[in-house]
């Protein structure tokens, strides 16, 4: 089976968020099962082209309503996986981000739908190539469902299945209508889009036209349906119900191995991290300029720093924890001015037990999840979240609400001997349950050493490969296929 991929972000050549990841690891799962998976993105200008081994293949002119553009495809392998990766002045080629502000950005997606489609169509002429499924992800690639739907009357396009995934429905490219009638995009008669006022809405145009629907987690999949996290686009999901699923997102354990990792200061294993993992905690706290003291629990965060991470619920009660317990915290991440400098007052009023890294820097983070004791992940919504399962799997105890994927991965301490669980849940969307549970996590540590161990063996030790989740991914694939004959 051929799999082209399509997102605007993929590790290693641009990353945002957890969607790069995504697009950057399942690949490389599907062709260790003999599937010829391949990934288009935007080739950005800050795409180091010599660090990859990124070469020309052609250019082609692109015809379309405001004129002809010249695309140039460049393309690689890494870790297995041809990339390629699309250029279009004015377009992309020579920004330096992966998002710019919101006018331009639908502009240059929209385009960038259409040059997927030229790029198909001379991929085949070019190569002989051309893709069983086409998968696209989140909201800057989901009009291509509706573009090769509109092409289903001829081959090869007759036998193109086409299949979505939502990141995160809270991003939806809404309000599109004229960016694309400037771009030539045939009018959108789909029944349930016009009967739910969605026909401008780029996300909903995608969930409506794809053959497959899918989302980064079982339970995600399930709370989408309704307004509360569904939004606007919950009435939709409701109508591809049959053809929703639920898959949840995988690790590269390759690159995310606390064994291996040379990022960390001391490698460690699930059989001797008791012995070797406080050397990073050590390491973390001297990084940090905290006392350096094992008996001391660390509470980390490594996140984008946004209200739907729950961080409005966090703060308060961390400000509470840290007045009346002996705990230590790191926060590494950037977001919103309003966080920022909520977690920077955190650390200038504690600074003898707070540190507030306001960057990105991937080592710290790395050193982060190897370093603390628990990994705190309140957020109000999380279609799956990865920092859990990097946690997890570096020997920390995440202690997360129970929304989408963080329910789907983290099972809850038993508060008995620790047969059962590898994290610490709380429900309520309120300061009070953050800080009860923090309180609850942190007398488990201090009572419960033998019970905290099991915990982080039972973590260390779960599955979370891409291999499970790219088999669910072929079979969906299949699904979508069936739907065409």
């Amino acid at each position: 089976m051929r799999i082209l991929l399509t997102s605007s972000e993929a590790v290693p050549f641009a990353k945002v968020g957890g969607l790069a990841d995504v697009v950057g690891s399942l690949p490389k799962a599907l062709r260790k099962q003999d599937v010829d998976a391949r990934v288009i993105i935007p080739g950005y200008g800050h795409i180091d082209h010599l660090k990859y081994n990124i070469s020309h293949l052609f250019k082609f002119d692109f015809y379309h309503r405001q004129g002809k553009t010249e695309i140039n495809l460049y393309t690689c392998i890494y870790d297995d996986v041809p990339f390629y990766l699309v250029q279009a002045w004015p377009y992309f080629g020579q920004e330096g981000d992966v998002y710019t502000e919101w006018t331009w950005d639908m502009e240059r997606f929209i385009f960038f739908n259409q040059a997927v489609m030229g790029t198909i169509w001379e991929l085949n002429q070019r190569l002989d190539w051309f893709p069983d499924v086409l998968h696209v992800n989140d909201w800057h690639t989901s009009l291509l469902p509706f573009l090769v739907g509109m092409q289903r009357h001829e081959a090869p396009w007759s036998d193109l299945a086409t299949v979505i995934s939502i990141h995160n429905i809270a991003y939806q490219g809404n309000h599109a209508g004229w960016f694309m009638f400037q771009a030539g995009v045939d009018n959108r008669f789909q029944p349930d889009l016009i009967y739910q006022n969605l026909t401008d809405n780029l996300l909903g145009i995608g969930i409506a036209y794809s053959d497959m629907v899918s989302t980064v987690s079982p339970r995600y999949a399930d709370e989408i349906k309704y307004p509360y996290a569904g939004y606007e686009l919950a009435g939709l999901i409701q109508t591809r119900v049959p053809d929703l699923q639920g898959i949840l997102n995988g690790l590269d354990t390759d690159l995310w191995n606390p064994e291996t990792d040379p990022k960390l200061v001391e490698n460690f294993n699930v059989d001797n991290f008791e012995t070797k993992r406080p050397v990073n905690k050590r390491h973390l706290q001297s990084f940090a300029r905290l006392p350096i003291r094992q008996d001391v629990p660390i509470i980390g965060i490594v996140s984008r720093l946004a209200t739907q991470k729950g961080f409005d619920l966090a703060l308060p009660a961390l400000r509470n924890v840290l007045s009346s317990r002996d705990v230590q915290f790191v926060v590494l991440g950037t977001g919103e001015k309003d966080l920022e400098y909520a977690f920077w007052r955190l650390d200038n009023d504690f600074p003898d037990k707070a540190r507030a890294f306001l960057q990105f820097d991937a080592a710290l983070a790395q050193q982060v999840y190897a370093g603390c004791d628990i990994f705190l992940m309140p957020s109000h919504f999380e279609p799956c979240g990865m920092g859990q399962m990097m946690a997890m799997r570096y020997g920390a105890l995440p202690l997360v609400r129970e929304t989408g994927g963080l329910a789907d991965t983290v099972d809850n301490y038993d508060n008995g001997d620790g047969e059962f669980g590898t994290g610490f849940v709380f429900q309520w969307q309120q300061a009070s349950a953050v800080e009860g549970t923090l309180h609850w996590a942190l007398d488990t540590y201090r009572d419960r050493p033998d019970v905290w161990r099991k915990m982080q063996i039972r973590g260390m030790s779960k599955d979370f490969s891409w291999v499970k989740s790219a088999n669910e991914y072929l079979a969906m694939y299949q699904r979508a296929k069936n739907k065409l004959m």
